[in-house]
Formats: structure tokens, sequence, C-alpha cells
């Protein structure tokens, strides 16, 4: 069920008095019989992470950047994950009605505002969209609002006219990586979307759309697998070839980047309507679905030597699980919920915390960059936030909506 423009529109403006109550669950009264013990697994895993978050976020001053130890560790300015702190604040909120994760979230949002301006990632997307358009969306104060648009202004300053890319690292003065484009950025575009819809100019959708469907041309393969990197000429936005930072090689397909790439280009479709983007969603979860190992939880990288037989990335089912409920809903296939219940499912089964006394995150069994041995099989912090937002989408569709916006133009 889409949602309409209009929709938005009157909840972006009402949502100050309309969030000072939280209604209970209404989903799970409209899905098959059948399903009742999944999602009292999920409506049980969303109440062990506000319980978890209870404990931990009135102790957490900065941003979570992965765990060692089962202990948070953090950066003073986000790096590129900051925006998901606040977020999961936001979906405990929802979720809970608790008033402290409310006034946590809003607390830890602000600390990102001197990245506004930083024109020197392409992550501002991760960093404002779950963090500052979420609050502007749950509370109504413009001053959210103004802080994306003008996040999302420093971001198409790193776009590059002739590749008709978003060049994803470096100083904009940096010769090194300026053609380099990973999939990742596809989940950045939507903080472009954002801005096109509250400004009326349509120079940052169009950039999102060219960058889309220049990804869209160089990194899928003919069976739907995709690699991390690829790269252009900066100079004259020639194409070069396939690269990977995080996947095992070029040839590989490392599992959270396919998994960006099946919620970027749903998200891209919902916003445009361009069903070449839907397409290409469909192609890169078809592949994801059929690679993944009967426990349904996605090794770090589908075609490495070793998989199936390999280390986990729950954080890759986690975000798959989100990118395949809006391709069901964008496609009308129930196929692709089916499987979004099965990997959250699988999640809250077998990658919680919930059996250690120390674990401070929720979701175990992430790892964060396996070619550099950093993080393998640690706790991330965008594993905890999607995790929250899918089960959220299963049971409080309304809410999320509120939230992070699950209309389709």
């Amino acid at each position: 069920m889409s949602v309409s423009r209009r929709t938005l529109l009157t909840t972006a403006a009402g949502t100050a008095v309309a969030a000072t109550s939280i209604a209970p669950p209404a989903q799970a009264a409209r899905e098959v019989p059948g399903r009742a013990a999944a999602l009292r697994t999920l409506q049980e895993t969303a109440d062990y992470a506000v319980a978890k978050l209870r404990a931990v976020a009135p102790g957490v001053s900065d941003f979570p950047v992965g765990t060692k130890f089962e202990k948070w560790t953090y950066s003073q300015n986000g790096d590129w994950v900051g925006g998901f702190w606040p977020g999961t604040l936001w979906m405990a909120w929802l979720h809970s009605g608790d008033e402290r994760f409310r006034t946590l979230a809003l607390a830890s949002a602000k600390k990102l505002a001197p990245r506004q301006d930083d024109t020197g990632t392409h992550d501002l997307g991760f960093l404002f969209y779950p963090s500052w358009v979420t609050a502007w969306r749950l509370t109504g104060d413009d001053t959210w609002r103004a802080g994306a648009l003008r996040a999302a202004s420093s971001l198409i300053r790193r776009y590059n006219a002739k590749g008709r890319f978003i060049r994803a690292w470096g100083a904009l003065n940096d010769p090194a990586n300026a053609g380099r484009v990973i999939m990742d950025t596809m989940m950045n575009l939507d903080l472009l979307a954002f801005a096109s819809s509250q400004t009326g100019d349509r120079k940052y959708l169009d950039i999102a759309v060219e960058h889309a469907r220049t990804t869209q041309r160089n990194f899928p393969r003919p069976d739907g697998s995709t690699p991390h990197v690829f790269d252009f000429d900066p100079a004259s936005g020639a194409p070069l070839g396939p690269a990977t930072v995080q996947g095992y090689s070029p040839a590989s397909c490392w599992s959270r980047g396919q998994a960006w790439g099946i919620y970027g280009f749903t998200t891209t479709y919902r916003r445009t309507g361009h069903r070449e983007f839907l397409t290409t969603a469909r192609k890169l979860a078809d592949f994801a679905l059929g690679a993944l190992t009967p426990d349904n939880v996605p090794v770090w990288d589908y075609l490495a030597p070793q998989a199936p037989n390999d280390i986990k990335d729950a954080s890759a089912g986690a975000i798959m699980a989100c990118g395949l409920l809006d391709l069901s809903e964008a496609t009308g296939e129930p196929r692709y919920r089916e499987a979004a219940l099965r990997l959250l499912n699988a999640l809250s089964r077998t990658c919680l915390t919930t059996k250690s006394t120390r674990a401070e995150a929720v979701v175990a069994r992430c790892t964060r960059n396996r070619p550099s041995e950093d993080g393998v099989e640690i706790s991330l912090p965008y594993a905890d936030y999607y995790l929250l937002e899918g089960i959220l989408r299963v049971l409080r569709p309304d809410d999320i909506d509120r939230a992070i916006d699950l209309s389709t133009v």
C-alpha cells in the first residue's frame, strides 16, 4: 500500500502533535495467521532492543562505531555512521513511547551539526537522514529540515558531471579516489530526493537519478551480483572497471554492498517512479536470495571462495530485509515480504546478544571489513538500526512512515 504525497505533507506538518502518543502495533492483525509465531518473535526482539537501549543509552555520549569485546567504541564526530545512533533511539521511541529516547535522540542528532558542511564524504545521507530528517518529521521543528537541506547541498558538490556520478571518498581537491564510485552511495541519494521535494529545486533529484543510472549501467553483472566499487576516469568520466575495498575481489559480491543496492534502488524508484530502478532492485534481490544459506544469515561475501561456509554479516541481513519489504510493496510480490520476514526472524533467533550480560549492542555476528581484518563478527550500529527499522516496518508501518517516509510518487 503506497502512501500518497499528500499524506506525507500532512504528516510532516502535523507530527509535533501526532507524535505525543504511540499507538499499539496494528499490522500483526493483518498478517496471515500462520505467521503468528514469527510476529511474536519480532515483537520480542523489539522489546529486547528497547530494554537494552534503556540500560545503555544514558551512558553514551559520542557515536558508537562498533564493538570491542562487546562494548561500544566511539567516534566524536560520527565518522560515517553517526546518524544511526539517533536513528536507533527514534526507532526505540516509536516502539515504546518512552520520552527518554526522544530526548536522547535529539541530543545526539545535535552533535552532528558541524557535519552539514562536510564536503569530504558521500555519507551525508547516512549521517542526516535517520537523524535530522527523522527529527523534523517527528517534531515539526524546522531547524532539522534546514540542516538536512544544507547537508544535501554539501553532498551534491561531490558530483562529477562528466562521469555522472557522486564521488565516494576523498576531499574535493584530492586527486586520489577522484573517480571511485561505491554501491553504498545508493543509500545516500534519498537525502537528495528529500531536498528536491522540500525546496522544489530539481537539481538534487536530477543528480541522484544520474548517479543511480551510472551505477545501474556499470555495477550489476548478468546474474545480478555486484562489485563493491567501480572506477572511472575523473577527467573524462570514462568507465575503467570494477574494484573492491570491502569485498573479497572485484569479481566477488560483498553482501552488505548488495543489500545497499537492493534498498537504494528500490528507494530511488519510489522517489522517481522510474521503473528501470525497480527492475535493477529485483535483479539484485533475486541474486542475493539465491545466495543465502539455509540459516538466512548472509555470509560477508556471497562469492568469496569459502562461501557459503564463511563468516557472517548480520548487518547485511537487516539492511536487505528493509529493502525487501520496500520491494514487495513496490512490486506487489509477496515473496519478497516473505523473504524479509525470514531474514528478520533468523537474525532474531541467531544473531542477538541475549546470552551476554556485558554486551552493549543488540545485534551480534556483524562483519565490518573482512579484507582488512577490521571488525570480524562484532556488533555494528547500523545493524541495530536496520533490524529495528525492519521489525517496525512489519509491526508499525504507519509509525515508520511518519519517521522515514514510505511514500511512492
